[in-house]
């Protein structure tokens, strides 16, 4: 029998992951070690978890109001926010809290000196001289912040507050011989870090400037035999390396037409796919 006969369709249950994502926050074990050690998960976890069940079309028990205070608490007067309460501000927990004022269309009933703020906070962390963005005012630096900041700062209309011809250029040189991208000029080819250049680029409408044949290649090479993808060549495959492929693929509008990823072909998508 051909193998393709041999799949049958996986049936997607909608009532159960809304059952399972509205009650996250129902733990009885509030005693529990794990319960303190994901402590600075409050604000990840609340993305990912609203997130998904927009995704779902589900609005019903999100608690909007008891969401939108906690959200707030979390703010700091740098203009950043921390990922819980009285945590420092970064980079990230952040761009977590604009995404989920987005999703409560929050951030747009936000009086204008509250969003200059938070766009400050965000702007301040860029280096003039390298284009690169720092997690928090520790330092670190990688791919993974230019696109936290990047996004934040489309989401509050304020793309003009920092240098995006250096962002770009610090974007670029982490652009290796493949066509892909490390956290850092110099890093091997990832595709979490892929995926954060190719946002960043998309939301300024620069993809232009990267070499999105070579890219496509790479990415689509990701995918391995069990059908899932892996985020650098000889790992094993998982839902997250997955999705960061896929959304890379999806931003660069190529569409994966060959059955085997090794001799993978690439077309463009119609423009208004």
């Amino acid at each position: 029998m051909d193998k393709k006969e041999e799949v049958k369709e996986i049936p997607f249950y909608y009532e159960k992951h809304e059952d399972y994502l509205l009650n996250l926050d129902k733990t009885e074990e509030r005693d529990a070690i794990g319960y303190y050690t994901n402590d600075h998960l409050r604000i990840p976890g609340g993305y990912w978890c609203i997130g998904a069940l927009h995704l779902l079309n589900t609005t019903k028990d999100l608690k909007d109001k008891e969401m939108i205070t906690f959200l707030k608490s979390c703010s700091t007067p740098s203009g950043g926010f921390g990922a819980n309460l009285l945590q420092d501000p970064s980079m990230t927990s952040t761009h977590y809290v604009v995404l989920l004022f987005s999703l409560y269309k929050v951030i747009w009933n936000k009086e204008t000196s509250e969003i200059e703020k938070i766009a400050q906070y965000v702007s301040h962390l860029q280096d003039k001289k390298t284009g690169s963005f720092k997690g928090d005012d520790w330092g670190e630096v990688d791919l993974r912040f230019m696109y936290c900041a990047v996004s934040s700062l489309k989401l509050l209309n304020q793309l003009s507050c920092f240098d995006v011809d250096k962002a770009c250029e610090f974007i670029l040189k982490c652009c290796n011989p493949d066509g892909a991208f490390g956290g850092v000029p110099g890093a091997e080819s990832h595709a979490a870090y892929t995926f954060c250049a190719v946002g960043a680029l998309a939301i300024l409408n620069k993809l232009h400037l990267i070499d999105l044949d070579k890219l496509g290649q790479w990415l689509v090479k990701r995918q391995t035999t069990e059908g899932g993808f892996n985020g650098r060549p000889e790992k094993l495959p998982d839902v997250c390396y997955s999705w960061w492929i896929l959304s890379a693929l999806y931003m660069i509008c190529l569409l994966y037409t060959s059955p085997s990823p090794r001799d993978a072909t690439l077309s463009r998508m119609p423009s208004s796919a």
